[in-house]
Order: C-alpha cells, then structure tokens, then sequence
C-alpha cells in the first residue's frame, strides 16, 4: 500500500500535469472562441454567471468536503448526500427559471431571459454527480478525476468552436459549459464504480449540515467576491465593458487555479490525514507553501508582464482594453494560490466557521471598495480590489497561524525569495525588452529573461523544493520507461 508522502507526489504530480494540460485547452479553446466572438457575447454570460456559480454552489452544498471530513464515510453518506444534491438542484433550477425576467430587467437586456433559463439546467445535471465526485476526491483518485477532467474540456470546448463558427454567438459558451458538465457526470460514475438507492436515509446529513452549512455561505460569499464586478459593470457600463473584464478575468484565473487546483486534489486530505500531528502538518504546510510560492509568482507576474503581447497575439487588439485589466488582476492572482492553500488547512482542521467568516469579511470589503471607487472608472475599482485580495493573505496567515503557529516571520522567510526573485526579474524584463519593436520578439524576449534567470538562479543558489520538483519528475520518468 502507498505511503500518504508517495501518494502526496503521485497527487501532486498527476495535478501538475493534469492542470498543464488544461490550461493549454483553454488556451486554444479560449484563443478559438474570443477571435469569433464579440465583447457583447462574453459580456452576456458574464452578467448571469453570478447566478449560475450560486446555483451551483448550493446544489454541491458543501458536500464534498464534509464526506472527506468523515474519515469512514458509508455507502449511505454517499447515497443521503446524492438525494441531497438533487433536491437542491431541481428546487434553485425551477428558482431561477421563475426569476430570469427579473435578471434581464435588471440589466435591461431581454435575452438573458432564454439564456438564464438554458444556463440554469446545469444545476440540475452537476447535482447528478456529487456522490461520486466527493467518492473520487475522499479516496484520492487524482488521476480519474484528471482524465475525466480533460475529456470534459476537450469535447465541450469542440462543441462551442463549433457552433461560435455558426454564428450562434454567446448560445457556444453557455453550451459549452452544459456540455461540460454532462461529460464529468457521466465519466465521475464509471471512475467512482458507485451508484445511489432508492433506500435512503438522511440522518448523515443532519450530521453534516452543521460542517456542510459553513463552507456552503463560504462558497457563496467567495462566488459573490469573485463576480462581483460583473454585476457592478453590467448595471453601470455596457455589455462590452463586462466582457472585456471578463476575458480578463479568465486568462487570469486560468493562471492562478493552475496552482490552486493542482493544491486541491491533494492538500485537504494529506492535512486530514495528519491531522493529530500538527508538528508534521506545519512542516507539510511549509513545504506546499514553498511549492506554491515558487511556481505563482514567476507564472502570475510574468503573465503581468506579457499581458498586451499576449492578448493581441492570441486574440487581437480589439481585445487590448482587457489586458489592462488583466495586468492588475494577475497581482491578486499571484497570491491567491497562497491563500487557498490557507482555506484548505483551515477546513482540514474542521473549522468551517473560520474559513466562512474570514470569506465573508474579505467579500464585503471588496465590494465596499468596489463600490466607493465605481465612480473613478473600472481600473481605480479593480485595482481597489487587488489590495484587498493581497492584503487579505494576511488572514488567512492568521488563521493558519493558530492552528500550525506558523508565523509571520517564517511565512515570509518561505515566499519572500520567490516573490522578491519575481519582481526583479520582471522589472527587468520590462525594461530591457520593451524596447523592441516586433510584438513577438518582445513577447519573447520577456518570457525568457523571467523563466530562465528564475531556474537557473534557484538553481545555483540551491534551492531544495526545486531540486525536489525536478528529482520527482525524473524519477517518475525512469519509472515510465524502466517498469
């Protein structure tokens, strides 16, 4: 039987080249999409996406995490939680189908009617598969939920490039993601082998509703943080003005989720697992908060760095208004990955409660400052927004603090060579490159004065979570081709 530190680099790694994969997807599909498609199109699923990530939010209930929590979760755990899961689904689907029209009205915009109601049967179809996707991630079986993962985007994002060339304009993205869903429902029963009972007993629930209620208004007030603006600019601004924050927002956060998620697969249940060594989980915490802070701030404030190359490249300079945006976000994105690791320590440890009222405190303080700098244009508030996301970090530390006594100092000792490395090698980059006229060869040029400096210095300077990194790949190359 594999040991937790064996299937914790079995975790990580199947996560890092799962997540690599999908980013390079979205990337194409992403690239495909935005050339055919108008700011007005993104612009319309960016208004409702607030109601469709609530929904499904409350359909998923916080189940997942709260079947991990139980160490010896039953067959019935799995079977009362599925009953669940639908019930919601169904209930918040025939919900939003009766208040589309106050959707539209609200942003004046009569066709979010139909769209609305098309967008809202994925609550219904992801409620299907909350079972055994909590069986997937309980059990640690990073690797099914990669494939399935991969599959899923690659069809649907086929799917909407198809139909995006017939014309039917933002129809493709809201397909895409039913297509999606349908496909990780499907693919999550036959990696997961299980099935739910029409016999069915729902006092697991009861026992988990209490863990399963926190993260619930977590997630919604973290769903509220995050699309926030959407709603701000569609109310204020124009169609075109959400969807130019919109593509911002996720080339963004298709930066900093390749860190976070290839965290997800893994860092919950090895902190659950260790849980009655908070020794052994400090030094486990340290070490993934070495590994965060070495690949975020390299990728994210690179990706700064490259923002208008890499957006009238990819997508064309119709599109440059959004990279202005994009260079701002990625800032917060930098540190986002961190406080993710953070939450998940938090949860591990049970308390739900905390992580609830420290999401909830930074979502209202970024809509106050969202909306106190609404007046002073789009850019004021988003750049509002970042320092509220960077400095939030800081409670997150806190509350990791308590139950790991990881402090200040030694947090800032693990990320600070990282972080420091980042910035100068960015601001290097800038001024070096950005004297060069061909948008490809500055493109470039800035690209290998950040990656290449980065590695070679920790290098030299021997850093040992590189060294790591780098002896985990090869020996699970060796162990590919010598079986």
């Amino acid at each position: 039987m594999s040991t937790l530190k064996e299937k914790a680099a079995k975790g990580l790694l199947w996560g890092s080249v799962s997540n690599g994969l999908q980013q390079l997807l979205n990337l194409v599909i992403g690239i495909f999409l935005a050339r055919r498609l108008s700011q007005s199109d993104y612009g319309m699923i960016g208004m409702i996406t607030i109601f469709v990530a609530l929904g499904a939010s409350l359909q998923e209930g916080g189940f997942i995490a709260a079947l991990n929590k139980r160490k010896n979760a039953t067959y019935n755990d799995y079977n009362a939680v599925f009953w669940t899961s639908l019930g919601v689904g169904v209930v918040f689907y025939l919900l939003l189908f009766a208040c589309a029209p106050l959707i539209a009205n609200f942003y004046k915009q009569p066709q979010l009617t139909s769209l609305t109601r098309y967008v809202a049967l994925s609550f219904v179809i992801s409620s299907l598969s909350t079972a055994p996707r909590a069986y997937l991630f309980t059990h640690l079986m990073v690797r099914e939920t990669s494939i399935m993962t991969i599959t899923a985007l690659a069809v649907s994002g086929i799917v909407a490039i198809t139909m995006a060339f017939m014309g039917m304009s933002y129809w493709s993205i809201a397909t895409q993601n039913i297509v999606y869903i349908i496909i990780i429902a499907t693919l999550s029963y036959h990696f997961a082998r299980w099935r739910p009972s029409m016999r069915v007993n729902f006092t697991p629930i009861k026992e988990m509703i209490g863990f399963s209620s926190r993260l619930l208004i977590t997630n919604i007030f973290t769903i509220i943080n995050t699309h926030v603006f959407s709603v701000i600019l569609g109310k204020l601004y124009t169609a075109p003005d959400v969807g130019n924050y919109t593509q911002a927002n996720k080339w963004n956060t298709m930066g900093s989720s390749l860190i976070s998620n290839m965290m997800y697969g893994i860092a919950q249940p090895v902190f659950i697992r260790v849980d009655d060594d908070r020794a052994r989980q400090k030094a486990i915490l340290r070490k993934m908060l070495r590994f965060t802070a070495l690949v975020a701030f390299p990728l994210m404030l690179g990706l700064a760095l490259v923002a208008k190359e890499f957006i009238v490249i990819l997508i064309t300079e119709r599109w440059l208004e959004s990279a202005r945006l994009m260079q701002l976000l990625c800032v917060a994105g930098a540190f986002a990955p961190i406080s993710y690791l953070f939450s998940n320590l938090v949860i591990s440890r049970g308390h739900s409660s905390w992580h609830m009222w420290a999401t909830i405190g930074q979502c209202l303080a970024g809509l106050i400052f969202a909306l106190i700098f609404a007046n002073y244009g789009i850019h004021v508030m988003v750049a509002a927004y970042v320092m509220v996301s960077v400095l939030w970090t800081g409670v997150w530390l806190w509350l990791a603090h308590r139950e790991t006594r990881l402090n200040f100092w030694e947090f800032a000792r693990d990320i600070s060579p990282y972080l420091l490395l980042s910035v100068a090698l960015c601001v290097m980059a800038h001024f070096i490159a950005n004297g060069i006229g061909n948008i490809y060869l500055r493109f470039t040029a800035k690209v290998l004065l950040v990656g290449v400096p980065y590695v070679v210095i920790l290098w030299l300077l021997g850093s040992i979570i590189l060294h790591e990194g780098i002896e985990m790949l090869r020996d699970k190359f060796r162990r590919q081709n010598h079986p």
